[in-house]
C-alpha cells in the first residue's frame, strides 16, 4: 500500500501548493483592488481546501505505514535526536495539521465574513500561513529526489 500512496501523496502535493498559493494570490489581489467576492472566488478556496484535506488524509495513511516513520516510532528517543527522522515522524506532520486547521478555518471565516474585503483579507491571511507552515515543513531533499 505504500508504494501507490506515497507517489500520490507526493504528486498531490503539487496541486495543493498550488491552490494554496492561488488562493492566498486571488486573496491578496482582491483585498488590495476592492473588488466583490465573487463565486468563482469561494470555488477557489473550496478546491485548495479539498486538496490540503485530502493530502492529510493520505498523510495520516503514510505516517502509520511509511517504513520511515515505523523506524521512527520504534525508538522515538533516538528519532527526536535525528533531523531527519524527527522531521517526517513529529514536525511535518504537526506542522501541518496546523495548516490544515488554518485553512479550515480561514474557508469558514470567509463564508461567514461580511463585505468583500473582509472575505478577501480572511483567505489572504489563513490560507498565506497554512502555504507558508506547508513549504516549512516539506521534506524538500526527498521530495524532488535527492534522498533525505
Amino acid at each position: 500500500m505504500y508504494p501507490i500512496i506515497q507517489p500520490i501523496h507526493s504528486y498531490l502535493a503539487y496541486l495543493t501548493l498550488f491552490l494554496l498559493a492561488f488562493a492566498t494570490i486571488n486573496g491578496i489581489m482582491g483585498n488590495s483592488s476592492q473588488k466583490a467576492f465573487e463565486e468563482k472566488d469561494l470555488r477557489i478556496n473550496k478546491f485548495a481546501l479539498i486538496a490540503t484535506h485530502t493530502m492529510f488524509l493520505l498523510g495520516i495513511i503514510l505516517l502509520f505505514i511509511s517504513p520511515i516513520t515505523q523506524t521512527a516510532f520504534g525508538d522515538m528517543k533516538a528519532t527526536m535526536k535525528d533531523a531527519t527522522l524527527r522531521k517526517y515522524a513529529v514536525e511535518h506532520p504537526t506542522v501541518n495539521l496546523i495548516a490544515v486547521v488554518l485553512v479550515t478555518i480561514g474557508n469558514a471565516r470567509v463564508k461567514r465574513a461580511v463585505g468583500n474585503g473582509k472575505k478577501y483579507k480572511q483567505t489572504m491571511i489563513f490560507f498565506g500561513l497554512a502555504l507558508v507552515l506547508i513549504l516549512s515543513r516539506i521534506p524538500w531533499s526527498a521530495w524532488i529526489g535527492l534522498g533525505e
